[in-house]
């Protein structure tokens, strides 16, 4: 009995070795059998329905054209805010309002002494190269004080002159308009203080 005890408990171990082998096996064939099924069914719906690759392949199409629109659209509004920033920090270096105030005087200067209704010409003022040459030079003394801003008091003294005297040389002054706008402009040319720093608002 000892012995068949002892031959009886090695055999024992060695079957529940082989039935754990074979459950292993069957258990690895029926995953294999799992994955081969649901890789048949997959290339069966692909097969079936060719249309919802290409409806996948034309959104991530369109997703990828999105995000390239996203970003160029970015880069676009970075560009201008760029472009904006840049202007106002250029703008705050001159006097840059009262210059386009005394363009703006100087222009209408110089089309109100060349009023001219059917055989009626409008002209008050002394005829020929004073209408003419007034408006035009304080237009260019006005421009000369945006890109030039280091003489401004010089040339806002001169455009100021030029402005009070088109009242009686222009028109009544561009009908009162231009002087106005001439005179104004032509103060804040030479009120203006130096260019501002950044930090200031």
């Amino acid at each position: 009995m000892k012995e068949s005890a002892a031959n009886g408990h090695p055999t024992d171990e060695r079957g529940a070795d082989d039935q754990e082998a074979t459950v292993q096996k069957t258990s690895l064939l029926a995953l294999s059998r799992r994955s081969r099924r649901a890789e048949e069914r997959r290339a069966d719906e692909q097969s079936s329905h060719p249309e919802s690759d290409v409806e996948t392949a034309e959104f991530a199409a369109a997703t990828s054209d999105a995000g390239n629109a996203d970003t160029s659209e970015e880069a676009e509004m970075s560009e201008g805010a760029a472009k904006r920033g840049g202007f106002k920090h250029w703008r705050r270096q001159r006097p840059f309002i009262g210059g386009v105030l005394a363009v703006i005087g100087g222009i209408e200067l110089f089309f109100s002494g060349q009023l001219d209704l059917g055989n009626i010409q409008i002209q008050f003022g002394i005829e020929g190269l004073q209408a003419t040459v007034l408006p035009i030079v304080i237009v260019v003394l006005a421009l000369l004080t945006i890109f030039k801003p280091t003489h401004h008091v010089f040339y806002g003294i001169i455009a100021l002159v030029l402005a009070v005297y088109s009242l009686i040389g222009v028109n009544l002054g561009g009908f009162i308009i231009g002087m106005l706008l001439s005179t104004i402009g032509a103060i804040l040319m030479i009120a203006w203080m130096g260019p501002r720093e950044e930090g200031s608002g």
